[in-house]
């Protein structure tokens, strides 16, 4: 089944996980501008290399990941954001079991 976008005006609890999506990676809204992710990362695991055509932010809302991005490993925790420019490669580990909110910019 899958995840309901939130509605603009709409509140979303990022860090309980969804009834229908327990611990799973989600969109949370998507439109033609930009799409934001709820992205669990589970501790030892790896989201391999890869790039986006626009800008993203990323933003540790519990655990621990590491961002690797030119050749440095970037460690995000709680509280923690950054920002990658478009069509910049990058990797992502969870340290600990990790909840990230993704933003992706799209470009025209």
């Amino acid at each position: 089944m899958a995840l309901k976008h939130a509605n603009a005006a709409e509140v979303v609890d990022l860090l309980s996980a969804s009834e229908q999506q327990p611990g799973k990676t989600a969109a949370v809204v998507k439109s033609e501008h930009f799409e934001a992710v709820r992205l669990v990362v589970k501790a030892g695991t790896e989201i391999p290399p890869h790039q986006v055509n626009g800008p993203i932010t990323l933003q540790c809302l519990s655990g621990c990941a590491i961002l690797g991005v030119e050749g440095r490993d970037l460690e995000l925790r709680p509280g923690q954001w950054t920002y990658l420019e478009g069509g910049v490669r990058h990797w992502v580990k969870g340290v600990e079991d990790a909840v990230l909110l993704l933003t992706i910019i799209f470009r025209r």
